[in-house]
């Protein structure tokens, strides 16, 4: 029976913790092409995708050269994550296994390339948890714009308001809130007081469960 609600996973800083990678591999991009890094420029694009991170570095707006940037800053990405593996953050794993033993649908909707987290499902096999994925690949308009949220309750074919959206980064608490869609904050990039926006907010996904988040629709 299709369940009356699901939930969309963001998967940098909710699934797993890559930031340091992510913030090294534009670190030697901006080494490798001669280009200077503002001060903040991580925590500024964090959760955007790189087509709307580098016209903003004020790097290019050529869209060719914006391309071959972008191409070039995940593949030096998956070489760290391919050395290094990832962290898999604190409750990530069980609480995503108790929704998929209790029928709740589960999706990926993540700024991320399908490149990227091919190499992310290969390394932490995180990949049999989840119904549907859509990433930055699968979008033209990134976060704060609901697009990806709205593709990933298609494919688990719910509406906007049956979903529940799990995010750290302030784009995508807002591009959720744009959705329509019910938002739990997790603090792992900004602290917990900020997350003002949401209609829950933890410090860990060990926090979570699946009847805490059924519990989201019965308090409106």
């Amino acid at each position: 029976m299709q369940s009356s609600w699901g939930v969309l996973f963001d998967w940098d800083g909710v699934i797993i913790d890559s930031s340091s990678q992510h913030e090294r591999s534009w670190e030697l991009l901006a080494a490798e092409e001669g280009l200077t890094l503002p001060e903040g420029h991580f925590k500024a694009g964090f959760g955007k995708k790189n087509e709307v991170i580098i016209p903003a570095l004020g790097w290019t707006q050529d869209p060719v050269e914006v391309t071959r940037l972008a191409d070039r800053k995940e593949e030096l990405y998956r070489e760290l994550v391919a050395a290094e593996g990832v962290l898999v953050l604190p409750g990530a794993r069980e609480l995503l296994s108790a929704l998929q033993e209790e029928g709740i649908p589960r999706a990926v909707g993540s700024s991320t390339p399908r490149g990227n987290l091919d190499t992310l499902f290969t390394v932490t096999g995180l990949d049999v948890l989840f119904d549907a994925v859509v990433c930055g690949s699968d979008v033209t308009h990134g976060k704060p714009d609901p697009e990806v949220f709205l593709k990933g309750a298609a494919c688990l074919n719910l509406s906007p308001g049956q979903c529940i959206v799990v995010e750290d980064a302030f784009a995508g608490i807002e591009a959720a809130r744009r959705g329509g869609m019910k938002v739990v904050g997790v603090a792992t990039t900004n602290p917990l007081e900020s997350l003002l926006d949401c209609d829950l907010a933890v410090t860990t996904l060990s926090e979570v469960s699946p009847s805490r988040l059924a519990g989201l629709f019965s308090a409106q």
